[in-house]
């Protein structure tokens, strides 16, 4: 299929036309299921749109656990219907909808008592496994098997002898959560829609009752645009009760937020070739195989202050500390953190009997005529939500429209991407790549791969690596500007690559370069670079001194004193 760049001629080309004429579909809110909507929409032959007041993917749906699994947890709850479709899911986006992006990862779990918690424990899992294989999606991951104590010890060194007596590992799925919503937006508007991120939604349209589109601020050229609509989505998550505030009527349900934290430490500091779940007094913890690192999350606490930027106290730290610590023999302390990342789940609240509930975790609404709001729900079952939410919304259009094809549509990148893959020593010969770093690039982009080598051969320089970040290419940098929608130097160092949180530095001594190769691509003098930079630092700064307060207050105001570099206003 033909690829789509998100530039910044695509992204104000975006803006102008969706002024022009009435769109079929416009969507509020550029997170997962903001972006599968449009998707949705698009590959239906509605015409559409998709708006996001800061970054694609800035705020939940890049800053979850990274994982695309079937809820085992879910099981306890005899809540079958809801694993098997996340199953089918998980399926879906490993064998055909993105094998480049989803990619398997094995988990270990400890068990602490002998006789029944194998029993108990090791049926959840086969009929884990068994609702896969009856989902017609259960290929491509291996199922799950017993271990010994001494076996668990063998895959997994790191952790205490007295801390298990025996293991169970299974097959889950993992992504880069942001890239994968960048892929989304990319893959919709090669379908026709039309995108622009920093564009803010500052109030509706109405004709009498009906919501006919919304006035749309450009946060980065400025002005203001009017975007007509015959259906308005509303996907922003946690700020879905201040979208629906704009319409001047109560909403059907309500939307809290639950943070969830996560630390970042180096691949060496846990010796094991397997990801771990551990049980705790309120939930899961999950320790998770990252590239060269490790993922371990996550908390699961109320949080009521800023939305934008949720902070993570000392408290949440010691917490997954403390947790992990509890069964390894090396135990991990503050100076092996190489990141800390924050996110807000949005979870429904107050339904109301006029709420249409099409599962136990998502909710469609059609509050007014003209908007449906779509809420809560998890990152693995986005594309469900994307065609609830448009199933509702074309209820309100005067034409028929087609059913959802999401489930056949690959997004860009994924064509052709295995074939490239078997071809992995020959494209490193081609290029004097080393094959590991070619490996690295198909893992993100695919066989997109082909857009980033171009810019290597037109300025070899791009193919050296970043200074102080050296799983990433130059090249990657000023890709992520041309072609993935990336307009500031947070964006890149924070989404496109993960720099921000898997170097200790937390990406500042890489700032300075990165923001200079982005300079070309978007236009900045060498002032807007220093701005570019300097906000990175107080950003990294900011984080820093949160994570040393004692609570959620204190860490909210901490973060806080860093600014954005786009000023946004809570709505």
């Amino acid at each position: 299929m033909r690829t789509a760049a998100l530039g910044p001629a695509e992204r104000a080309e975006a803006l102008a036309r969706m002024s022009e004429r009435e769109l079929d579909i416009l969507v509020v809110g550029g997170g997962v299921v903001g972006a599968g909507t449009v998707l949705d929409a698009a590959t239906r032959g509605l015409s559409t749109g998709i708006v996001e007041a800061r970054d694609w993917a800035s705020g939940t749906s890049s800053r979850s656990s990274k994982l695309i699994h079937g809820g085992l947890r879910y099981l306890e709850m005899l809540d079958f219907a809801l694993v098997r479709e996340a199953l089918k899911e998980r399926g879906l986006l490993l064998q055909r909808i993105a094998p480049h992006l989803v990619r398997p990862v094995p988990f270990l779990y400890p068990l602490r008592r002998r006789g029944w918690e194998r029993l108990y424990a090791g049926s959840g899992v086969a009929l884990y496994d068994v609702l896969a294989t009856a989902s017609g999606r259960g290929r491509g991951l291996p199922h799950h098997r017993h271990l010994t104590r001494r076996q668990a010890l063998r895959v997994a060194p790191a952790l205490r002898k007295d801390a298990l007596v025996g293991a169970l590992q299974y097959y889950d799925a993992q992504m880069d959560d942001a890239r994968y919503v960048a892929a989304l937006v990319r893959t919709a508007a090669a379908y026709g829609a039309h995108a622009a991120n920093r564009a803010r939604v500052v109030g509706f349209l109405r004709e009498g009752e009906r919501v006919v589109g919304a006035r749309v601020q450009d946060l980065e050229q400025g002005g203001e645009y009017e975007i007509r609509a015959k259906q308005v989505v509303n996907a922003t998550g946690v700020w879905t009760d201040d979208t629906q505030r704009l319409t001047a009527e109560r909403g059907q349900f309500h939307v809290r937020a639950s943070k969830g934290i996560h630390l970042v430490v180096p691949r060496d500091r846990i010796h094991s070739t397997t990801g771990l779940i551990l049980r705790t007094e309120k939930s899961v913890l999950f320790v998770i195989p990252w590239g060269r690192h490790w993922i371990i999350g996550t908390t699961d606490t109320d949080w009521d202050l800023d939305k934008a930027h949720p902070a993570a106290s000392s408290a949440d730290i010691d917490y997954l500390l403390d947790h992990v610590n509890s069964v390894l023999a090396v135990p991990l302390t503050r100076d092996d953190v190489e990141g800390v990342y924050a996110g807000l789940r949005p979870l429904l609240a107050g339904e109301s009997d006029a709420t249409s509930k099409l599962s136990r975790e998502h909710t469609v609404a059609h509050p007014v005529p003209g908007l449906v709001v779509v809420a809560g729900g998890k990152y693995t079952t986005y594309r469900v939500m994307a065609k609830d939410a448009v199933d509702e919304a074309v209820h309100g259009l005067d034409h028929r429209v087609a059913e959802c094809t999401t489930e056949e549509v690959p997004l860009v990148g994924a064509e052709g991407y295995h074939a490239m893959w078997n071809a992995r020593a020959r494209i490193a010969a081609r290029t004097g790549l080393h094959v590991a770093r070619v490996e690295h690039l198909l893992g993100r982009y695919g066989s997109l791969i082909d857009e980033v080598l171009e810019l290597i051969a037109a300025d070899p320089s791009l193919g050296e690596p970043l200074p102080c970040a050296d799983d990433y290419l130059r090249a990657e940098v000023v890709y992520a500007c041309t072609h993935e929608g990336a307009r500031h130097l947070d964006d890149v160092l924070t989404r496109r690559t993960r720099i921000s949180i898997e170097t200790f530095d937390r990406g500042a001594r890489s700032a300075r370069e990165c923001a200079e190769l982005m300079a070309p691509v978007l236009g900045w003098d060498a002032g807007q670079i220093d701005r570019e930079v300097e906000h990175y630092e107080k950003r990294v700064e900011a984080e820093r001194e949160s994570q040393l307060q004692p609570d959620d207050q204190t860490a909210d105001a901490a973060r806080l004193g860093a600014p954005d570099i786009v000023p946004f206003q809570p709505l």
